[in-house]
């Protein structure tokens, strides 16, 4: 039928058709040619239905016209026979041969050459050296000589012969343009100019395979092929037909490696492979994953000591270098491999001690074996670091901790391998110990103490106990040392000593904040001042400042569970004034409403996060700061009779919140742990002290805090004593005598607390009284006060502030620091703190204990820290 008069689905029956002729065996002689040729359809009236029938007759009718006579038609691939197989392969030894990498290399080369001697003909410098189809030929010809050296392969003869050449061809050039008349255009003769200095360069480079090639070129081409020869890879095996069990299924492969090279893993080609290995690492298209696997093979064939501290110093660095990512976190698979290997390394060289790895070392040919015997001092040093190790697999330990969900299982079952970091982290303090290496070994017990430092004790314990079980041990252990305290303790004193600046400031931080842990307020607070640490934090680095953060904020909490209310509120003031206080603690990333942050920002922000297991309860911590500012600033609100002296505050969150609640119409229940302290100072401020300590221990978060129950009740006792200043400080205007049995009663407290406290208000000139102890009475009396003494009141305590700023602009310009700076020249300078915190008592006794709160060991405190803390 007319291919004008085919449908769409005569193209299948066409197929078909074409499908039994495919079938024809091929020992049948050639089929005749067709009787009819088909007529040719027009490509543009071709339908959608006829376009695979239609090419398909079409190269039929093409290959019939031009191929009958010739060639018998090849069976499909899928239809042939065993016989066709054979008579196939044997037809198929004639035809195309598939090009080896290092072949196409050689063909892409004379390519090139061939396009360079085409332009050296009608003396076109320009497509030499900036190209015309080729692009740059001659720096192309360059890359692919760089290329051979990557894969470790020699110099082609035609390469050094294309140098000689291009040179000669150089010299002809520059000669016939001096005799020449008529100069060459500006472009061409730049061109040439650039291309002698290429071809100098280059022939500088190769000038000794120069040298051989113009002795003997023969010779050079005879070595050349030689060395390829010898590194081709071998030919496959014939595969047997049969069956063959299990166990010889390997036996008839070679495993290759890049370029299609034989990879043999013995113990003498360890060295090779490894330089191999070593060349590719880093490099573009490098398969990690097949590097790691032929290490391992290396190492399981390695047999001397110094070939496995080789191998596997390798073969750590290469699952270090799987994660390339800076953002994800490395493989749980990866890491506790790379943790078995870094033991492993440690105890073959703690195990030998005439093997040593050092970062610097002497240079040495690694390609040879080395034993102790041929090293002059009997010990075999290799480079390398171990400390770098553990460092990278404590990172990467806590950037997994950061990725992983807290919430989840996953994170509590990564936590757990925690203890078989602890105990790698010993192994080689012990190492280090061992060998006195006193760098490596101050930053590994560094990389120990901030393990343990924040944890309790019971965790500590279980840490400790595993390291009890190892075959080496360092000196310092909680065996030895009985106590946790003492063990940090004793590795800080090491670390004191070191040399490292940055370690000894950590070092410090460390040792108090697990003072401060372990409710040791007053020795964590002198370590803080007398380190003085505040005066130059603020030039640290990032994760130093997170740390002291850190330390001044569980300070401030062991200030409060040891009762020390106006410290506990000195200290954390300063963190909340900021309002950035997971940011400044490493717990989150602050999102301010018109700042934009960049990816990389972001980023940085998100990798020095601390993990979730050793975040500070924030909730908990502004509930103390909150409960703390409570007990300062509602008494010294009801001291104060001015409303201008009353909008000076000493805690401005806590006063904000305050201001926030006074302004609401209704209010509710408490819902919020904000809420409950705000309605418990209102409580307060009206006398009403048992409910104010009602909504306060009705706070659930008090739960969370270690010995809740006396935190608890140091509370109840505190509101008791500020209520009873709170209410001398609102009724004293109103009575003229109060019994002191009567104040003991209405607040439950003994007469001798209340004496006490009255006592000290009259001391310390808050409350204008006596105490008539004979009559067991409080004798109240009246000072009325001028309008023009309120007036000089103001004026002194405004003029007491800018004598203070002053002084402080004035220290900063000489290069000190304002406050418990000023103890840095000695007993001048201490003399001269004193004598401005008396300055600012007198000027609060006179304006009638407006400031009185800041008094006293608590009021020096808060001024050495205050505005010291920088933010990270």
């Amino acid at each position: 039928m007319s291919r004008f008069f085919r449908q769409a689905g005569d193209s299948d029956s066409d197929s078909e058709e074409s499908d039994d002729e495919l079938m024809s065996s091929g020992d049948d002689a050639p089929k005749a040619a067709p009787t009819a040729a088909k007529p040719v359809m027009s490509r543009f009236l071709r339908t959608a239905g006829s376009d695979s029938s239609d090419s398909d007759d079409s190269d039929d009718s093409e290959s019939d016209s031009d191929e009958s006579d010739e060639k018998p038609r090849k069976s499909s691939k899928f239809l042939r026979s065993d016989s066709e197989d054979e008579d196939s392969e044997e037809e198929g030894k004639a035809g195309v041969r598939i090009m080896s990498a290092q072949e196409r290399r050689l063909a892409e080369m004379e390519a090139t050459g061939k396009a360079m001697d085409n332009a050296l003909k009608i003396n076109d410098w320009v497509a030499i050296s900036n190209g015309t189809h080729l692009s740059f030929p001659f720096d192309s010809l360059a890359r692919m000589i760089q290329r051979q050296h990557n894969v470790s392969e020699p110099i082609p003869p035609f390469y050094i012969r294309t140098l000689v050449g291009m040179e000669a061809s150089l010299n002809n050039a520059l000669a016939k343009e001096k005799e020449a008349k008529k100069k060459m255009n500006a472009t061409n003769a730049k061109a040439l100019t650039a291309m002698k200095q290429k071809v100098k360069k280059a022939s500088k480079e190769y000038e000794t395979d120069i040298q051989k090639y113009q002795n003997d070129p023969e010779a050079f081409e005879r070595d050349y092929t030689a060395l390829t020869t010898r590194e081709a890879p071998t030919s496959a095996p014939s595969r047997s037909t049969g069956p063959r069990a299990d166990g010889e299924a390997d036996d008839d492969f070679t495993t290759v490696g890049k370029g299609g090279k034989s990879m043999l893993f013995t113990s003498e080609s360890i060295y090779k492979n490894l330089q191999a290995v070593q060349e590719a690492r880093g490099k573009k298209n490098t398969d990690r994953v097949e590097q790691i696997r032929t290490l391992e093979r290396l190492l399981e064939v390695a047999v001397t000591s110094y070939q496995r501290i080789r191998v596997l110093l390798a073969l750590i660095s290469s699952r270090f270098d799987y994660n390339s990512s800076v953002a994800t976190h490395m493989p749980l698979e990866l890491w506790l491999s790379a943790q078995r290997e870094v033991d492993q390394l440690v105890a073959i060289v703690a195990a030998d001690a005439a093997y040593a790895i050092q970062e610097t070392t002497e240079d040495y040919d690694e390609m040879i074996e080395r034993s102790p015997a041929t090293e002059k001092d009997g010990v075999v040093r290799i480079r390398g670091s171990i400390i770098s190790f553990v460092d990278r697999l404590d990172d990467e330990f806590t950037k997994s901790l950061q990725n992983i969900d807290p919430h989840g299982p996953e994170y509590v079952d990564r936590l757990k391998d925690e203890k078989v970091l602890y105990c790698t982290i010993c192994r080689a303090q012990a190492f280090y110990e061992s060998s006195k290496q006193a760098e490596p070994l101050a930053r590994v017990i560094m990389r120990r103490l901030e393990h343990i430092y924040s944890k309790p004790d019971p965790v500590v314990q279980a840490l400790e106990a595993a390291v009890e079980s190892l075959d080496a041990k360092p000196e310092l252990s909680l065996v030895k040392q009985k106590t946790t305290s003492l063990l940090i303790h004793n590795l800080c004193a090491y670390l004191y000593g070191a040399g490292n600046s940055l370690l000894r400031t950590r070092a410090m931080l460390s040792h108090i904040y697990h003072h401060a842990l372990h409710n040791d307020f007053y020795t964590a607070r002198d370590m803080l001042l007398m380190s003085h640490l505040q005066e130059s934090i603020h030039s640290a680095d990032v994760a130093t400042q997170i740390l002291y953060n850190r330390t001044v904020v569980q300070l401030g909490l062991c200030a409060f569970r040891c009762g020390l209310i106006k410290e506990s509120q000195a200290i954390l003031q300063d963190i909340f004034t900021t309002q950035r206080v997971k940011e400044l603690l490493a717990q989150g990333v602050h999102q301010q409403r018109f700042q934009v942050i960049s990816p990389e920002q972001e980023k940085a922000e998100k990798q020095r996060q601390l993990p979730f297991h050793m975040h500070i309860n924030t909730e908990l911590l502004e509930a103390a700061f909150l409960v703390s500012s409570m007990l300062v600033e509602i008494p010294l609100l009801a001291s104060i009779d001015s409303e201008e002296l009353k909008r000076k505050a000493i805690s401005k969150p806590f006063r904000r919140l305050l201001d926030f609640a006074d302004r609401q119409i209704f209010t509710g229940p408490p819902e919020s742990t904000r809420d409950h302290i705000m309605q418990a100072s209102k409580a307060l401020q009206d006398g009403e002290w048992e409910k104010c300590r009602d909504l306060v221990q009705s706070i659930k978060i008090w739960s969370l805090m270690p010995e809740a129950v006396s935190v608890k009740e140091m509370l109840a006792k505190r509101i008791q004593e500020q209520g009873l200043r709170t209410f001398l400080f609102t009724y004293s205007t109103h009575y003229t005598t109060l019994s002191l049995a009567s104040l003991a009663q209405t607040f439950s407290l003994s007469i001798r607390a209340v004496t006490s406290i009255v006592s000290k208000m009259i001391w310390t000139e808050e409350l204008s009284a006596s105490l008539d102890q004979s009559g067991g009475v409080v004798v109240f009396h009246r000072v009325e006060v001028s309008r023009a003494q309120q007036l000089a009141q103001v004026i002194a305590d405004k003029v007491g502030s800018m004598v203070e700023q002053s002084e402080k602009t004035l220290d900063v310009k000489m290069g000190g620091t304002g406050g418990w700076g000023d103890r840095a020249d000695g007993n001048k300078g201490e003399k001269r703190g004193e004598q401005t915190q008396e300055r600012r008592g007198r000027g609060e006794r006179r304006g009638g204990g407006a400031r009185g709160a800041m008094r006293g060991r608590g009021g020096r405190f808060a001024q050495g820290l205050g505005n010291q803390m920088q933010a990270s």
